[in-house]
């Protein structure tokens, strides 16, 4: 047919013939929904978590204007209850809400009239299916008549980006009015809804506002990356899919799996970014693909924001904890901040942080995530909080480096006296947190790696430079109430640096320890 009513199967065909990964399991989901009180899915995602992919999917399967058995005969959906009942049965609608947008912006035009332009776009596809009727028919008018006249071929909506049209008009009340009058009229019209809309998958990338703003959509069932429950497998890659496309392209794993993984969501297991694994497999190489598609999705500009604890959150995140956070309070939009924590609930919907529903806690998923943090830190007018951190953490590196005991760990005890330190400072655990956000400036330099384990033990903390680097190794031992001397003196009885042949002659070993009763940390260096 056109670009927006039965757009056909060559998009996902073209999916389908490369390295396709079965995912169509997700399309039993909304086949349970199909004439139910259920039946319009919202889906909220990160970009490049494969939410276009998954609209393409689905519109090839439902589209009646094709015939795509051969793109789905040998998947897994063919072997579930109702495929052939709903494979290729369905008038779809597909809009790709984004892409309105980027033309309208390409073209000047102002964005209050994309509803408009969908309207048209879509009554200039539908009219010749209704010749009989008034030129003056609404849009509804003409699909009612083609669901009742067509046995039963009601429509199925795939719309893809619905929020690309909120987040493009911030500030603009009558472009959001008229777009989400558009919606009302297909999703809350007690005579259209019923009669003509057999199914609604809609994706984004933030939630529908809780304000009633957005009540147009209210009736949608939500599965976001705070609670995604049965759609959290199609979120991305799952382990077993990674290891076999591991193994198909010659890829070492845990390579893949500290770059991408991350993203564990109850009842699945580890998730990772498809489009990453994709694009490392193609090239062979672990780096970072995220980049910044959009200004609203800036990580900068969040992390600067002046909340009471934000600046020491952010840094714990850097250093590897994971943090408590209260999701409630956020208003799902990108302008109404309150508190950090509607800050990080943003940066888990954005994927850069990922939140555990049982602990109530985020952290930062993954090495490429990662990278994003570190290129903030890197940046020119990060903010003078940042900087004076920054400054102070590459001086205690440089310190340690070159065997300055006393400043290492003078700065460990200015340290403790901020907000970085656990409020309880009271065992080994905390001292490692503290060491974490002292040596943040090693980040990108070294790569750090907890609870090694190595010769007859486990090292607590072991600094590894960073490829083609010259610098040293470090090995750094904790002790609570105890001696920093005795800490070296278990690097050496332990072995723990028995992993590191590849370091001899280039290699720190430090022990650290805190004195409750005196309050005091001490320091000891020496080369390995």
């Amino acid at each position: 047919m056109g670009i927006y009513v039965n757009p056909g199967n060559r998009a996902f065909a073209e999916i389908a013939d490369a390295d396709y990964e079965d995912m169509t399991g997700l399309i039993q989901l909304i086949n349970q929904t199909i004439d139910k009180k259920n039946k319009l899915t919202c889906v909220s995602r990160p970009r490049r978590f494969g939410k276009s992919w998954a609209a393409s999917m689905l519109a090839a399967y439902y589209d009646c204007a094709c015939d795509s058995h051969d793109l789905f005969d040998k998947r897994k959906i063919a072997r579930l209850k109702g495929y052939e009942e709903h494979l290729n049965q369905y008038h779809v609608v597909y809009l790709d809400i984004s892409g309105f947008v980027s033309a309208a912006q390409r073209e000047g035009t102002p964005l209050e009239l994309i509803p408009s332009q969908i309207i048209q776009a879509l009554d200039d596809e539908l009219r010749p299916l209704t010749p009989e009727m008034p030129e003056n028919s609404s849009l509804e008018s003409r699909m009612l008549q083609i669901a009742e006249e067509s046995a039963g071929r009601r429509f199925i909506f795939i719309i893809d980006e619905w929020d690309a049209m909120i987040r493009e008009t911030s500030g603009n009340e009558d472009a959001q009015k008229r777009y989400l009058t558009l919606l009302r009229g297909w999703f809350k019209n007690k005579n259209f809804t019923p009669r003509a809309v057999a199914a609604a998958y809609m994706t984004g990338i933030l939630p529908i506002k809780k304000d009633g703003t957005q009540s147009t959509i209210s009736d949608f069932r939500e599965f976001t990356m705070l609670y995604p429950g049965k759609f959290a497998k199609y979120t991305g890659f799952t382990e077993p899919t990674v290891k076999r496309l591991c193994r198909k392209n010659r890829m070492d794993f845990e390579q893949i799996k500290a770059w991408y993984d991350g993203y564990d969501l109850a009842g699945t297991g580890p998730i990772y970014n498809p489009y990453s694994v994709m694009s490392a497999m193609e090239e062979k190489n672990c780096r970072s693909f995220w980049g910044k598609t959009s200004a609203a999705e800036g990580l900068t500009d969040y992390i600067k924001m002046d909340f009471d604890g934000l600046q020491e959150t952010v840094a714990s995140l850097i250093a590897g904890s994971t943090v408590e956070v209260n999701i409630n309070g956020f208003q799902n939009d990108f302008e109404r901040f309150k508190s950090r924590d509607d800050i990080l609930t943003l940066l888990v919907h954005l994927g850069y942080l990922v939140y555990n529903a049982e602990t109530g806690t985020v952290k930062i998923p993954n090495e490429e995530v990662m990278q994003e943090f570190q290129n903030f830190l890197a940046e020119e007018n990060i903010g003078e909080h940042w900087v004076k951190l920054i400054s102070r953490s590459r001086k205690l590196l440089q310190d340690t480096l070159e065997g300055r005991e006393e400043a290492v760990a003078a700065a460990l005890e200015e340290i403790r006296g901020e907000n970085y330190a656990p409020q309880y400072y009271n065992h080994e655990q905390a001292l490692r947190a503290i060491i974490k956000y002292a040596y943040l400036a090693a980040f990108g330099r070294y790569i750090k790696v907890e609870e090694m384990t190595s010769g007859k033990g486990i090292a607590d903390v072991v600094f590894l430079p960073a490829s083609l680097s010259r610098l040293p190794a470090m090995v750094i031992e904790l002790k609570w109430n105890k001696t920093s001397g005795g800490a070296i003196e278990q690097i050496k009885q332990k072995n723990y640096t028995a992993n590191l042949s590849l370091y001899e002659g280039n290699l720190l070993l430090v022990g650290i320890n805190y004195d409750a009763k005196s309050g005091q940390h001490t320091c000891e260096i020496e080369k390995g």
